[in-house]
């Protein structure tokens, strides 16, 4: 994992947000999937094994009917209510000055504000947007607009991830116990693709389970330990006066709190050990497409590999039996059925997104990978300036946020400074009004969809993390 604080719903679908369109024949679509001007359809891929995608238009061209999406913004930012609970701000409406602003800006004064000091307002509404969309009780949803206020595990476990990193521990704790309540509510440890943000382990739609969120569980409960640990030895090692660290988790001590997550810990590894094929691969099952799928796809593979990397210190504090023979397994079946493209599917050379997920601060460097990441961020690069999810993506002229994060924090975390600022910079200028993050940004880089997305702030939060001017030390081996 690196140095992460540990990384659309079209794709958020894994990116998180869900639609009323989807593809073809395809009975669960894709999170935010939106018609397209002058079409029926939803943002699906076009072409699902060819690997060949349309070009897109030039930066610039005039929109044409049929051609570019069309999606409305649903609101311009969040605030917090005096009772607790995130409201939208319609677009173009008054930010209503609740007395829990003061509290935000405590909040936020509790932790770390990471990246350069010319981040620094992205950052911190970064910050507020993602704290807003954790409701009490945990909750982490993909948003307030109708569709995004569920809780992907995978955005969650990317929240988790953020929150650890800037020092707010005890939130990103009592995200991980919401997350290991809806896991109890299933039979086998596998994860919905979403569940509704009560807590009863209820969904919103038959769209079934997807088997990456036990890898991006695994990963964001060995973030959070690791950081837990290293504001731990901090404390215990902290000069009479200085200003005291944050508790870790609402109990006294890391390896305490740890022990309160171990159903969660050993489920999901349960869970990854019973849905493997004979090469080692997982089983079928959507990713962050959340499509239907009949073979193993590089987003579930990835997502397990990075987990079952991740946790090995957490399995070691917890007595509990190492994976090495797995992750041997699954390094192996990536090794022969995915590279050296590292496409969406076995063989292929359509890539998508999760060719990022095998990248640092995800695992080691690698020349072959990052040659394959090199070349999905060129064909995957949208007319505003931002990516798509994949090769194959809908040629609609739609860039997504959570994807264009993930490539600047991998790109910060290989030390390729000058793509992470460029990206982050693009972000950074396709704001709301109110400086949302939002999902998608279209063809003529107006903000879309909702706004804030989640998995974008904690994405965001984790790459400038990685480009922050003050390097601190490693994170420790525990």
């Amino acid at each position: 994992m690196g140095t992460v604080a540990s990384v659309v719903a079209t794709v958020c679908a894994a990116f998180a947000c869900v639609a009323p369109a989807g593809p073809a024949a395809a009975p669960s679509p894709p999170r935010g999937a939106v018609p397209v001007v002058g079409g029926p359809g939803a943002a699906a891929p076009a072409s699902a094994s060819s690997g060949v995608a349309p070009a897109p238009p030039p930066a610039g061209a005039p929109a044409a009917r049929g051609d570019y999406a069309d999606i409305p913004l649903h609101a311009d930012g969040v605030v917090v209510g005096a009772d607790g609970h995130p409201r939208a701000v319609p677009v173009g409406g008054l930010e209503p000055a609740y007395p829990s602003a003061l509290a935000m800006d405590l909040w936020v004064a509790t932790g770390t504000v990471p990246g350069p000091a010319g981040y620094r307002d992205l950052a911190e509404q970064a910050l507020r947007d993602m704290k807003a969309l954790v409701l009490p009780g945990g909750a982490a949803v993909a948003g307030l607009s109708e569709d995004w206020r569920y809780v992907w595990p995978r955005d969650a476990s990317f929240v988790v991830a953020a929150l650890a990193g800037t020092r707010h521990l005890g939130d990103a704790y009592e995200v991980l116990t919401h997350l290991q309540d809806l896991q109890d509510a299933g039979p086998d440890g596998v994860f919905q693709a979403r569940y509704l943000p009560d807590g009863s382990g209820a969904v919103p739609d038959a769209r079934g389970t997807q088997l990456d969120g036990n890898g991006w569980v695994l990963w964001a409960v060995a973030a959070w330990y690791s950081h837990a640990v290293r504001e731990d030895r901090a404390a215990s090692t902290a000069t009479p006066g200085a200003t005291p660290v944050p508790a870790a988790s609402p109990a006294s001590a890391p390896r305490e709190a740890l022990e309160g997550l171990r159903p969660l810990v050993v489920r999901s590894v349960d869970a990854i050990r019973a849905n493997r094929g004979s090469d080692g691969l997982p089983t079928a099952s959507p990713d962050y497409w959340e499509v239907p799928e009949t073979e193993a796809t590089l987003g579930t593979a990835a997502a397990w590999l990075l987990g079952l990397e991740a946790v090995g210190p957490v399995l070691a504090a917890l007595d509990e039996p190492p994976v090495d023979d797995v992750v041997a397994a699954l390094r192996e079946g990536i090794a022969e059925h995915f590279a050296p493209t590292f496409g969406r599917h076995p063989g292929e050379w359509s890539r998508d997104t999760a060719v990022a997920f095998l990248m640092p601060p995800f695992a080691a460097p690698d020349r072959t990978v990052t040659a394959a990441w090199t070349a999905a961020a060129q064909a995957m690069a949208r007319p505003a300036g931002g990516l798509a999810p994949g090769v194959a993506w809908r040629q609609d002229g739609v860039s997504w946020t959570p994807t264009t994060a993930i490539f600047a924090l991998t790109a910060a975390a290989s030390g390729d400074r000058d793509r992470a600022v460029g990206w982050l910079d693009w972000l950074d200028g396709h704001r709301t009004r109110l400086g949302a993050l939002p999902e998608k940004v279209l063809w003529d880089g107006r903000p879309s969809a909702v706004a804030p997305l989640a998995w974008t702030c904690a994405i965001v939060l984790l790459a400038l993390a990685e480009l922050d001017d003050v390097v601190g030390p490693p994170l420790p081996a525990v």
